[in-house]
């Protein structure tokens, strides 16, 4: 069964593309029709290609892997926010900070210059400094947290990136492309589909559409975080059990060891008093 049905779409509003003299070529399989010089989106490939996004994202996080969210333009940005926290994943919703995969120990450098600041904060450092220092701190501290604070426990390249308008974001797109990174993307009727590895034809533009599809992938990431924690607790049990049976193993073996030699002695105590008769 799907995971999200045409009904649902078609009430989000997945289904409206850009003006037919915006479309880009390549999107044409995903186009059902033309209506009022507007494409329509396929639904029904949208739903098969949501299943397989969703599949795919709960493979990469069933091994351990992140996905790192971008979404910078105005009515995706809180969308993403809370869709991603909600499954503690990464996201970016400020501007995109070039090299920020390409170039990612240098990131990594700016998020521990904020831990830098906050100890500077805590140990008293901050005392010995001048109000215009301190100033400029801070806002080097406010501005770091603005464009990293949410990539600040991203401590290595993420397993994929999801983005939800892949033409407004092409610079990430092109990133994870360079670093073989699998690119998931909401792609409209007026984007290149070639450079996104999973491809989920929709309105990229429509709030309800941005989170209807979020939230049904963040559904089936929730999915694989909880079954990932139930087999890591089915092994930690496993190993328990292995261990216990493996010490009661060996406190029988200690046990008939301790037996036989009070056996021993038995026989050599009866011996000797045979011997004596």
């Amino acid at each position: 069964m799907s995971r999200v049905s045409f009904d649902q779409l078609l009430e989000a509003g997945v289904h409206f593309g850009h003006l037919k003299s915006k479309w880009n070529p390549a999107m044409a399989p995903f186009i059902f029709m033309e209506r009022n010089g507007i494409h329509i989106i396929d639904l029904n490939k949208t739903v098969v290609k949501i299943d397989e996004a969703a599949e795919a994202l709960k493979n990469l996080v069933r091994v351990g892997r992140r996905i790192l969210f971008v979404a910078t333009k105005k009515q995706a940005k809180q969308i993403v926010a809370d869709a991603a926290t909600s499954v503690g994943m990464p996201y970016v919703i400020e501007r995109w900070p070039g090299g920020m995969l390409t170039n990612f120990p240098t990131i990594r450098k700016a998020v521990k210059k904020m831990s830098t600041i906050d100890k500077m904060a805590n140990d008293g450092t901050f005392d010995n400094l001048s109000k215009r220092e301190k100033l400029q701190i801070t806002r080097q501290r406010a501005k770091l947290e603005k464009n990293l604070g949410s990539i600040a426990d991203l401590n290595r390249l993420p397993g994929a990136l999801f983005v939800v308008d892949v033409m407004k974001e092409n610079i990430a797109v092109r990133e994870a492309n360079r670093l073989g990174i699998p690119v998931f993307g909401l792609v409209d009727t007026n984007s290149d589909p070639s450079n996104v590895d999973f491809v989920i034809p929709a309105n990229d533009d429509a709030t309800k559409s941005v989170e209807l599809i979020l939230s049904t992938l963040c559904t089936a990431i929730h999915e694989a975080i909880l079954e990932s924690k139930s087999e890591r607790i089915k092994e930690e049990g496993d190993m328990e059990a292995q261990l216990s049976r493996r010490d009661r193993k060996s406190r029988a073996r200690k046990t008939e060891t301790a037996v036989s030699g009070v056996k021993d002695d038995f026989d050599d105590i009866e011996e000797e008093e045979i011997d004596n008769d």
